[in-house]
């Protein structure tokens, strides 16, 4: 594995060696994933969480017209699908993919809110950062409702790149994001939103190449009357 999965949420406060007897005693598999190939396919039951161990997986929603939003991703550590194994015979409302070749490590959600035979205590500890992951996945529902809360594409965003500058401690970073996974993420059309980060860096508001982003740290309120 490349991931240090004690350094992963799920894992936190659980030894290596520990890992190492607990992965064992759920039965955790491992599978790779090509660019562009589908994880977990909407409208399917799942009974397995999944942690990325390299690479990204996007989580995307489709509406019956063909329209996709993006509503998140998974890099590595990352945990998903843990709300919907929880919940028996629960289609997904969701897709999951590969952003580029993936590896993912799945664990059986019965086995792991299944106390083991041992009744081992890090076993206990995956339960409680099961629900701490979970928990954690609503504030990031939250994120991106306030994000695209705006009625402009300028106010959102500035909304989404206030987050970046805050998560980061850095007013320079990149996003995991391309540009139409961004215009998914924020429910806004690309062409539209391409044009807009055009105008923003040409009024000074912000330079960018690519994912690299690098925020004017002066905007007054007055930059943002748009919003």
């Amino acid at each position: 594995m490349k991931t240090n999965l004690s350094n992963c949420q799920l894992f936190n406060g659980i030894e290596e060696n520990e890992i190492k007897s607990l992965l064992q005693c759920l039965n955790a598999v491992e599978k790779t994933y090509k660019k562009g190939d589908i994880i977990f396919a909407e409208g399917e039951p799942t009974e397995l969480i999944g942690v990325v161990l390299s690479g990204m997986a996007i989580i995307e929603f489709a509406d019956v017209w063909g329209n996709n939003n993006i509503i998140g991703s998974a890099e590595e550590g990352d945990v998903f699908a843990e709300a919907y194994a929880c919940i028996q015979d629960e289609p997904l409302l969701i897709s999951v993919s590969a952003a580029e070749d993936t590896k993912i490590l799945f664990m059986n959600i019965g086995r792991v809110l299944s106390s083991c035979s041992n009744s081992c205590v890090f076993h206990t500890k995956l339960v409680r950062n099961l629900l701490t992951v979970s928990a954690y996945k609503n504030l990031q529902i939250s994120r991106r409702i306030l994000h695209t809360s705006s009625k402009s594409i300028r106010g959102r965003l500035l909304s989404y790149f206030s987050e970046c500058v805050k998560k980061s401690g850095s007013y320079s970073f990149e996003i995991p994001y391309n540009r139409q996974q961004l215009a998914d993420y924020l429910s806004v059309d690309r062409s539209a939103m391409s044009n807009e980060l055009s105008k923003m860096q040409k009024d000074g508001i912000l330079k960018y190449d690519k994912n690299y982003f690098e925020i004017n740290k002066s905007i007054h309120s007055s930059d943002n009357s748009t919003i």
